[in-house]
């Protein structure tokens, strides 16, 4: 399994090229940046990384690529963000998936229309499809979401839902007796 501390690993070695003491040379939003690269690449947001998180999400322009742009731009300060084509990669993923793959977000922005068998709607549910940015964050070879990556329990016709992998046999198992009590209430009324 990977480790944040591999990720830590390689960004305090790509700090380490820029000069022998990096503490010196890292202030304000170089720090910062390389704190959020560091704290968005896990699953698990110690105090430690509040001042680094505030400031990278409190970059929000009118338009979301814009957003995204400016954001990767801020973690672009980090020395190291650019030493290897899978750290640049890394901070693409931070930019397109931080704050909208978890899954309160995925839960809220996945919601679609369900259509009966004729095209007709019948109500609301949570897509089960990982976004493509959620895919290309989750997966990144310096992120270890472990227990908070995201997994879809049931469908969602029947009212399926995003959930913290430490999470899913809990909530799989609450939505198998849910789905088994409503089939059970469907046969009585029948």
């Amino acid at each position: 399994m990977r480790k944040i501390s591999y990720a830590m690993a390689v960004l305090m070695i790509g700090m380490s090229t820029i000069t022998a003491n990096a503490e010196d040379l890292l202030t304000g939003d170089t720090k910062l940046s390389c704190e959020a690269i560091i704290c968005l690449s896990t699953g698990s947001r110690p105090n430690e990384c509040q001042p680094s998180i505030r400031r990278y999400f409190s970059i929000n322009m009118k338009k979301p690529g814009d957003t995204i742009r400016e954001r990767i731009k801020f973690l672009q300060k980090c020395p190291a963000s650019n030493e290897t084509p899978q750290m640049q990669a890394l901070v693409n993923a931070i930019a397109n998936g931080a704050g909208r793959c978890d899954t309160a977000s995925l839960n809220q922005e996945l919601q679609k229309q369900i259509l009966d068998n004729d095209g007709n709607p019948i109500g609301v549910g949570i897509d089960n499809n990982l976004p493509d940015y959620c895919a290309s964050y989750n997966n990144n070879a310096y992120t270890n979401f472990g227990d908070y990556l995201p997994k879809y329990v049931g469908v969602p016709e029947r009212g399926g839902m995003w959930v913290n992998a430490a999470d899913y046999d809990t909530a799989l198992a609450a939505y198998n007796d849910r789905i088994a009590k409503e089939n059970a209430a469907k046969l009585v009324l029948e």
